[in-house]
């Protein structure tokens, strides 16, 4: 058996952070967790995997001259200069609904990108991505690549923001598909993990011939939690930013 250690800096580290106004970042982004996306006039970054897995869906939808890529990953100083104009020219209202505020947006993550249908007139802040065409091709593959819509309809008194049909979020594959499936937000998902910890019953789910094995351990502050894997089984870690790590086995 593997014998791995995690600790609380672990909680706030991966592609499963929950970011919102309640449980906001710790840190901006290192410069080396970045990759630039295709060349624009300003380069837009994301988080390397993520970079990589965004890549390969436009490309294998190539999509490049119909989709276009609005923003992705923005330190705190970015996202405050946004919310601060955003404020001034649009209103509270508008802003607190489209904006989130400073240090608890999911771009200063580097695992968020907004999309947009490539046309005349993108609006930074709300830009048209329709369930239509290319863009609703690309809606329905983004899970096969770790993607899902993070503000779905109907969903606002969870997420706290309002219907974001162009904003994309990379939390990894499975969990892209497993929220596809059970039609979970984040919030939702990171909290229906919690009933599955590492001492009792693990979270199971099978697709195209791959089975994984999920598992929630709790990080006590200035503790550290001692778990056992199986020897040569690939696996993922995860900090959820709520108390807790999400552990990923690969099965055979």
């Amino acid at each position: 058996m593997k014998t791995l250690k995690l600790s609380r800096s672990d909680v706030t580290r991966g592609a499963l952070i929950l970011v919102n106004p309640s449980h906001p970042l710790q840190e901006d982004r290192k410069e080396n967790e970045l990759l630039p996306l295709r060349s624009v006039a300003t380069p837009i970054l994301l988080e390397r995997q993520a970079a990589k897995m965004l890549a390969k869906v436009m490309s294998f939808l190539d999509c490049g001259e119909q989709i276009t890529l609005v923003s992705g990953y923005r330190n705190r100083r970015e996202q405050q200069t946004i919310y601060e104009d955003t404020l001034r020219e649009q209103g509270e209202d508008f802003t607190n609904k489209y904006v989130a505020i400073p240090g608890c947006s999911e771009h200063q993550t580097g695992l968020a990108i907004d999309l947009a249908e490539n046309k005349n007139d993108i609006d930074l802040i709300c830009p048209d991505f329709p369930y239509t065409g290319v863009c609703g091709q690309f809606r329905e593959l983004a899970a096969q690549y770790g993607f899902i819509e993070r503000y779905p309809a109907e969903r606002e008194s969870i997420t706290h923001i309002a219907h974001e049909p162009w904003h994309f979020r990379y939390v990894g594959y499975p969990h892209s598909e497993i929220m596809k499936e059970k039609m979970l937000t984040l919030e939702e998902y990171t909290d229906y993990l919690k009933q599955f910890p590492y001492h009792d019953t693990h979270f199971t789910f099978t697709q195209k011939g791959h089975c994984f094995e999920i598992f929630y351990v709790l990080i006590l502050p200035d503790m550290v939690s001692v778990i056992e894997i199986p020897d040569a089984t690939p696996y993922q870690i995860s900090g959820n930013n709520d108390g807790g790590v999400l552990v990923t086995l690969w099965r055979a």
